[in-house]
């Protein structure tokens, strides 16, 4: 019942994150295909490698967890055309993507069925929750043009990178088998590495992680051209809200 639960949100999750990007982006047709083609690729790849087995391999989920991250980083950099296609997504909608992880809920439940054990699934569930939660308190916000300080922004999008940051760690020194295994006892992290779930940390959080920081880099764009100063953000991702 659970997997079923999960498959469903996390196919749903990824569905809304692609067309929200895609549909916001100014992008001309021709490179909408190639984004939803190259988003299309990882998720297959991910979920071939899951299905595979292999991520029981720590060093296969290290690599498919940091892949995503690098690529978007590096296309960033080299390429102004994306950092303009980036900077024109509205942060609403980045803000908005994150009542997905209200779904968060599913990792205490997979710790109450036995299938996670330890402080990650309670940590990164309720973390989830908490910042899906908020999310809605920003767009309901937004939606009804009432303003909100950049300063509650950037608390909440710092809560929110962070609770990602610390599931990760908590994922991996929880994981049987791992190199970096601290916390031993009961079914650890182990589900995670298994479909659906396996795709929260190979293609979600990846997203939701790139998703902080480009609203970080927003924010400090915006309240450097509050105070009169040069802004200091890359290039194209410093659009207004």
């Amino acid at each position: 019942m659970l997997d079923a639960l999960g498959t469903m949100l996390v196919g749903l999750s990824m569905a809304v994150i692609l067309t929200a990007v895609l549909t916001t982006m100014p992008l001309r047709l021709s490179a909408r295909l190639v984004v939803a083609g190259a988003a299309g690729t990882w998720v297959g790849v991910a979920a071939a490698v899951a299905g595979s087995g292999s991520l029981a391999q720590p060093g296969t989920v290290l690599a498919l967890f940091a892949a995503p991250l690098i690529a978007t980083g590096l296309i960033l950099l080299a390429v102004p055309a994306a950092r303009r296609a980036v900077g024109g997504i509205p942060l609403r909608v980045l803000e908005g993507l994150n009542i997905v992880r209200l779904g968060g809920v599913l990792f205490i439940l997979l710790a109450f069925a036995g299938r996670l054990s330890g402080p990650f699934p309670y940590v990164a569930g309720l973390g989830d929750v908490v910042t899906g939660a908020l999310a809605v308190q920003l767009l309901w916000s937004a939606a009804n043009k009432r303003s909100v300080r950049d300063r509650w922004v950037f608390a909440w999008n710092t809560f929110g990178m962070l609770d990602l940051m610390v599931a990760v760690a908590l994922g991996f020194i929880s994981r049987d088998g791992s190199p970096l295994q601290l916390i031993h006892g009961g079914a650890g992290s182990a589900a995670i590495m298994t479909l659906p779930w396996a795709l929260v940390p190979t293609v979600l959080v990846p997203f939701f992680l790139i998703a902080h920081s480009i609203i970080f880099v927003r924010l400090r764009a915006r309240r450097a051209r509050n105070i009169g100063r040069p802004s200091a953000a890359i290039g194209g991702l410093s659009h207004a809200h």
